[in-house]
């Protein structure tokens, strides 16, 4: 497994508001988690709300703590509420089960990080860092295995 270096995190970061900017979204905040869920790059958008930090690196954090993309995840959440409520508890809310948290592998498949983005539609959102990760010549991960838009 290869590990995921500050230089790959930060070009992560910048390719998806570059994205962002591109596709015209509102002000997003973009966090970048090693494989063992700590930060490694991030920025936000000026006009970015207070709240965001927390939300994108949540997003990332609960993919890497399931071993799941953002958008399975919030399925899963929608189908077993308790449950979900649970893991947001014992992990002192640092656990956003939702889309625009991505899962980042490596060419063996392996994962070496996550993406949490938040600031527009959540599809958009996972659209930029889907986006970010490929253009970094890495696997985005969202959780769906059909030929979502997203995935495009």
């Amino acid at each position: 497994m290869s590990a995921l270096n500050l230089t790959a995190a930060s070009a992560i970061v910048d390719a998806a508001l570059a994205t962002a900017a591109e596709l015209g979204c509102g002000p997003m905040t973009v966090a970048v988690l090693d494989a063992g869920g700590h930060l490694t790059a991030f920025k936000r958008s000026d006009g970015s709300g207070i709240m965001r930090p927390q939300v994108a690196v949540a997003k990332a954090w609960a993919c890497l703590g399931m071993g799941q993309g953002g958008r399975v995840l919030s399925e899963r959440s929608a189908a077993n509420p308790p449950f979900f409520a649970a893991l947001g508890q014992i992990s002192d809310g640092r656990f956003v089960p939702a889309v625009g948290g991505v899962l980042i592998r490596d060419g063996d498949g392996q994962v070496v990080g996550a993406v949490g983005i938040t600031g527009d539609r959540p599809d958009r959102d996972e659209a930029c860092a889907v986006a970010a990760i490929e253009s970094a010549g890495l696997r985005a991960d969202t959780g769906i295995t059909t030929n979502h838009p997203a995935r495009r």
